[in-house]
């Protein structure tokens, strides 16, 4: 796929990685619904193309992401319940797809990541951070609830400071995000996709059967009782004996 350009996302191939750019800068990368929709799609098509091994998601600009864009607002009031409920539907589709796309995805994080920017951040497999991040979830200082990313939130973070950050807004810088094992570099803020990129280089050289047998599970497990998780990784361990054998890119 070549190169392409929307008004709000940018989609660029490197190989067998490809790059999902946020691109709303001057909003700070803010989710309205046109970027929104952009990444679902976006996350669809990478999961379908053979030839994308694995993805690093970013944000145009000084920010990756400001959580919801406030403008929109305005529209998703109580009489227009049908809207509200399609634009919820929405930002679940894009959480669901960054667990179940079958190739890993790295975020490449730099400045602010709130809200929903913070969801998209961690929700992604692996994560690199600038030195000058700013993590967390400040709705409840709006009288808002961050409903759509508490899911993601409560499986990443330790209970404790997960409640600490949504019932008082505190925001997470770049060490101790480090010191809660939350992200997986931490780098100056100009080299974060160019870190990214060297993660999911590393994920894009297993084969893709193998790769996406390995990150499926990887989550399941995570929620399985003792048992069941052997069990299913028992299943898996038989299954990759007819894997093919890594030759090239595709396989």
């Amino acid at each position: 796929m070549p190169d392409q350009t929307t008004d709000v996302l940018i989609i660029e191939d490197h190989g067998p990685v490809r790059i999902l750019r946020m691109n709303r800068p001057d909003k700070l990368n803010a989710l309205d619904t046109a970027l929104t929709v952009a990444l679902r799609d976006a996350l669809v098509a990478a999961g379908d193309d053979d030839d994308v091994r694995a993805l690093v998601l970013t944000g145009n600009g000084r920010a990756f992401c400001a959580g919801a864009d406030t403008g929109e607002f305005k529209d998703l009031r109580p009489e227009n319940q049908d809207l509200i409920h399609r634009r919820a539907d929405l930002t679940c589709a894009v959480h669901t797809l960054l667990r179940s796309t079958p190739k890993p995805i790295v975020s490449a994080v730099r400045g602010a990541a709130v809200g929903g920017g913070a969801g998209l951040a961690i929700g992604c497999d692996m994560m690199v951070a600038g030195e000058d991040i700013k993590f967390g979830y400040p709705e409840l200082k709006h009288d808002l609830v961050p409903a759509l990313v508490m899911t993601n939130m409560v499986r990443h973070i330790g209970l404790k400071l997960a409640f600490e950050m949504v019932a008082t807004g505190r925001l997470l810088g770049a060490e101790e995000l480090s010191s809660e094992g939350l992200v997986n570099r931490v780098v100056p803020p100009d080299t974060v996709v160019e870190m990214a990129m060297e993660l999911a280089e590393a994920c894009a050289r297993p084969g893709r059967m193998a790769m996406a047998a390995a990150k499926t599970l990887f989550h399941r497990v995570g929620e399985l009782p003792f048992e069941a998780g052997m069990a299913a990784g028992r299943d898996i361990n038989a299954l990759m004996r007819g894997f093919p054998k890594q030759t090239g890119a595709g396989k």
